[in-house]
């Protein structure tokens, strides 16, 4: 663990220019108040009865149990800021944006209204710059309500939803101060095909790569100002690789600035090798920079066909995963940090696809994404449901919104344009492909829909159709990507394929939803449902598939976890985790991940073990106990496995031994890898971990801290329950519960780091006194020592 990320890009919002800070802090907040109350407040009239509470952005309006006890908070709330903007500003353009804000949003600025959204996963922008005061305080409050809206995509009330729409302001908000003429914000212009920056590539080769930047400019001035705009591209040295500079034009209301460059000897992107360029354009009035906007781009082609999907000209089996951004206690609210990591533990999976399921995801996430080398499909707000003509208008706009604020991401290949697993009328399928082909008027687009109909590519669930074909009959000639396997057809359909394997297992047993406290026998059952799975679909005409899925999350409709995640909500591994980390490599990738690997699916403490599993990308495994080899031997070979890149690897136990289990792995004979499971004693201490290192960042950080159970030689006890309660030292809280069972011998503390934390200190003891087990320990966490690499 304790990986130092690459974060410095992070903090770079899409849109973010010299001109737009961070408008996280200084905020107060509310809810569940009267109505005579809150209509005072909007009115920015005395509120002394009022406890406002100071917060951060992002923020929650209500720390939510992870084990669900009633439904999610749903309701109003309230945020205000007060601050002041400097007379110096007035006669320029000021803005404040919200990267998401669920969900129904009405925004007031000094008692009066200034904007209505409706929507909570895209962002919107307030032009404030004839309503603010200059010089003199400011007061920007707003109302927001996440109560179930059938009018607002998903549309589905939350106790029927398959997953929770969590309230506040949970992503950042940003205050603009930008010269009249400056760079639109795409989402705000709403424009077909424009608005902002927009880039396309086209005659891609390796020897050259023509870019087409499209700049849209506004002037906010009453009078037309000679503009010109300077368009660059840096390489990941800095250095300069291209740059067009047009001709100068007067602008009064909006103009259009269309520039094509020329890359030599492009360097590609792909989840291999994620190489991206940094792109800069710069509006230039009177010879001086009045607006400029930075972002990092990659160059590709791709392309689907009936049976195959092609990046670069090379064809590439998509390996994916579903995700929903859910975190333990704070919903919606994650950190850049936590949203970066995400994104990490994906790609550390072995994954080279994410299905962002079922609502656009942070932007900040899909930077992610980007850096590392992980392909996208983007998908609009739905699930389960169709309205009327005014939830269908707010779909069309989401779709339009998410293609705006997200085109020039370098990872992302499909559009979800579709509801999923809505009854979608023909028309509204049809309206939907359109908007995706007119916002990108170029060839290499493609929408996607769970319906056979008007998308360019289909994405059917494993599950909606029957074994033992699935969908290896489909011959309608369209791409087929299977957007969901693994979990439903086990959990509902008893549809696995080794049914005599199955037989004495109880339904619970033999399905997908699986905790990590469920056990060994369980966490193995889990992956092999995946695994064979995953196996079928490499038969079928389909050019991937996409499991469900990552991290365990909550529903509304449903008083359990929904388990299936091959981590849990913590972000803790469960074995389904090491076998799709198997199945990448063994030649490691740009970023490092792919390298050879070796896991023991075992924990080796059970005096009736027959079998032990390894994970490897290796092609031998040796297995050795107490030092003496038990078996050196060549993957499995069998109906399950038999399309894998990388089979696992089981070994025949003649005999339970307490003590040391090795694998080692090799390529072409040479070890390269290897892996120990040592059997556990009793719980003896306590030993803590984390999982990324926070670092110094003008925004609240969310870190997740691990209290391990272990034995007197340091060793994991995987069966332990016991109580930790948790404290925090420095610019530091604890989110959530202080005293946490451990699962599987692990508890879980989540804990947010203030601005300039400096030194926090981490400490964890067992309440109470315990037989042999040391009742504290402490760690130290110098998230000021560690910078972004």
């Amino acid at each position: 663990m304790k990986k130092i990320l690459c974060l410095a890009f992070v903090l770079m919002s899409v849109f973010q220019g010299r001109s737009q800070t961070l408008f996280n802090t200084g905020w107060e907040f509310v809810k569940d108040i009267d109505t005579a109350t809150s209509k005072k407040i909007l009115l920015s009239k005395a509120d002394k009865t009022l406890d406002w509470e100071k917060i951060t952005l992002p923020h929650t309006p209500h720390i939510e149990p992870v084990i669900k006890i009633k439904e999610q908070w749903q309701g109003t709330c309230y945020y205000r800021k007060y601050f002041t903007m400097p007379a110096a500003n007035k006669g320029k353009y000021i803005a404040v944006q919200f990267d998401a804000a669920m969900n129904d949003a009405d925004v007031y600025l000094n008692g009066k209204h200034v904007y209505k959204h409706v929507g909570g996963y895209l962002p919107f922008t307030i032009d404030v710059s004839h309503k603010i005061k200059f010089g003199a305080q400011n007061c920007l409050l707003v109302k927001l309500v996440n109560e179930d809206n059938p009018h607002i995509p998903p549309g589905k009330p939350v106790k029927d939803l398959d997953f929770n729409f969590y309230g506040g302001i949970y992503r950042s908000a940003w205050l603009i101060v930008k010269d009249p003429v400056h760079i639109s914000n795409a989402v705000a212009a709403n424009h077909e095909a424009g608005g902002g920056v927009m880039v396309h590539y086209e005659d891609v080769t390796a020897a050259s790569a023509k870019v087409v930047v499209k700049t849209e400019v506004e002037n906010a001035a009453k009078a037309a100002a000679p503009v010109q705009v300077l368009v660059s591209f840096m390489g990941k040295d800095g250095k300069k690789v291209a740059e067009n500079r047009s001709i100068i034009q007067k602008v009064s209301g909006t103009a259009i600035f269309e520039q094509s460059l020329t890359i030599k000897s492009p360097k590609l992107w792909s989840p291999m090798h994620p190489n991206l360029y940094s792109l800069v354009v710069q509006v230039i009035k009177n010879n001086k920079v009045a607006d400029q906007l930075g972002q990092l781009v990659g160059i590709k082609t791709f392309r689907f066909t009936a049976d195959a999907f092609y990046l670069n000209g090379e064809k590439l089996n998509i390996v994916g995963t579903n995700r929903h951004q859910e975190y333990p206690y704070v919903g919606y609210a994650l950190s850049d940090n936590a949203q970066y990591n995400d994104a990490w533990k994906i790609k550390e999976a072995g994954m080279n696809f994410v299905r962002c399921s079922h609502y656009p995801p942070s932007p900040v996430f899909l930077n992610a994404c980007d850096q590392l080398g992980i392909l996208v499909m983007d998908a609009i707000p739905g699930w389960q449901f169709f309205g009327d003509e005014i939830f269908q208008k707010n779909s069309y706009q989401n779709i339009r919104d998410m293609i705006h604020r997200d085109r020039n991401h370098a990872s992302i290949v499909l559009w979800e344009a579709s509801l999923n697993e809505s009854g979608m009328s023909k028309a509204y399928m049809t309206e939907a492909n359109r908007i995706v082909h007119a916002e990108l008027p170029f060839k290499d687009v493609y929408s996607i829909g769970w319906i056979d109909y008007a998308y360019d590519v289909f994405s059917p669930a494993r599950q909606h159709a029957k074994a033992p074909n699935y969908w290896k009959k489909y011959s309608k000639g369209k791409p087929v990507l299977l957007a969901e396997y693994g979990d439903w057809e086990y959990y509902a359909q008893n549809a696995g394929f080794n049914q005599k394997a199955y037989e004495g297992l109880k339904s619970e047993e033999r399905n997908s939803r699986q905790l990590r406290t469920d056990g060994e026998a369980r966490m193995l059952q889990q992956a092999y449902n995946f695994q064979e799975a995953h196996n079928d679909d490499l038969k079928g005409p389909n050019f991937g598939d996409v499991n469900w899925l990552m991290f365990d999350y909550k529903r509304g409709y449903a008083s359990d976890i929904e388990s299936s995640g091959i981590m849990d909500i913590y972000r803790l591994p469960k074995f389904a985790f090491y076998f799709y980390q198997s199945q990448y490599g063994p030649k490691p990738d740009d970023k490092g991940f792919g390298k050879p690997m070796v896991f023991i699916a075992n924990y080796w403490n059970d005096p009736a073990t027959k079998t032990v599993k390894v994970y490897s990308n290796c092609d031998e495994v040796e297995l050795l106990l107490n030092g003496k080899p038990i078996a050196r031997q060549k993957p499995d070979k069998d109906p399950y496995s038999n399309n894998l890149p990388h089979p696992p690897f089981t070994f025949a136990i003649s005999k339970f031994e307490i003590g040391k289990l090795e694998a080692v792995g090799y390529l072409n004979h040479v070890k390269v890898a290897d892996a120990i499971r040592q059997t556990p004693g009793r719980p003896n201490n306590l030993m803590l971990d984390w999982d990324v290192w926070a670092y110094d960042s003008p925004m609240d950080e969310i870190q997740l801290v691990y209290a391990k159970i272990v034995d007197a030689a340091g060793t994991l006890v995987p069966d332990a329950a016991i109580d930790v309660r948790f404290k925090v030292t420095g610019n530091c809280e604890i989110i959530g519960d202080e005293v946490v069972k451990s699962e599987a011998g692990i508890a879980p503390v989540l804990i947010k780091i203030h601005p300039g934390a400096g030194k926090i200190k981490v400490s964890a003891a067992l309440p109470g006194d315990a037989e042999n087990i040391a009742p504290y320990i402490e760690a130290t966490i110098n998230t000021s020592s560690v910078k972004p690499g």
